[in-house]
């Protein structure tokens, strides 16, 4: 690798061994063999060549991760049980990944200080709402339209997004994927007061 990629993979692990704003353009020196200046000669600052690590971390996870999750569906059972199984393996992947994770939370906590990054964020959240509609309905990328992708995909990007936080909270006290999708049947219902359980309170 050269020194720019070599760079890219530095920010990288410093990302996820110290955050955001704890990393330092020496950081990323150390950790990559490159030197001070060839972060300005190829990313212009280190800002830029942190948000360009984020962003190909958000990219190496989608890779790596959708896959085991959309696996996690048996093609056969009913959509909801296939729904629950690809939640709960959305779950289990937060504590698989729990270094990236809080990275993630780090880099969004910086978006109301730093324009170019939330600028960023609203470049690619598009595409994140394409990925999540593939992700739960296990296709590919290319066979999710433009309307799926503003409808079910912010949809389930809303879903995906407060199951993390419910988990960063209290992991035991996240919810299963059965109880996500019980949840969701009862509020389309309008059943939601009058569940089974709750009769005769």
């Amino acid at each position: 690798m050269g020194h720019r990629e070599d760079l890219l993979e530095g920010a990288k692990r410093c990302l996820l061994d110290k955050g955001w704003t704890r990393t330092t353009a020496r950081d990323i020196v150390a950790a990559s063999g490159a030197n001070l200046a060839s972060i300005g000669y190829h990313y212009g600052s280190k800002e830029a060549l942190m948000m360009e690590a984020f962003l190909q971390l958000t990219v190496d996870w989608a890779e790596g991760a959708a896959p085991v999750i959309a696996a996690a569906a048996d093609p056969d059972a009913p959509r909801e049980d296939r729904l629950a199984a690809t939640l709960d393996r959305v779950i289990a992947g937060f504590a698989n990944d729990r270094a990236f994770w809080s990275a993630q939370l780090e880099v969004i906590g910086q978006l109301v200080k730093n324009p170019e990054l939330k600028e960023k964020f609203a470049a690619v959240q598009p595409a994140g709402r394409e990925g999540m509609v593939a992700l739960f309905e296990g296709v590919d990328d290319s066979e999710v339209g433009p309307g799926a992708t503003r409808t079910v995909g912010a949809f389930y990007h809303a879903l995906f997004i407060g199951l993390w936080m419910q988990w960063l909270i209290d992991p035991e006290a996240a919810p299963t994927g059965k109880e996500i999708v019980e949840g969701a049947r009862r509020a389309l219902a309008g059943t939601v007061l009058n569940a089974p359980e709750e009769a005769g309170r």
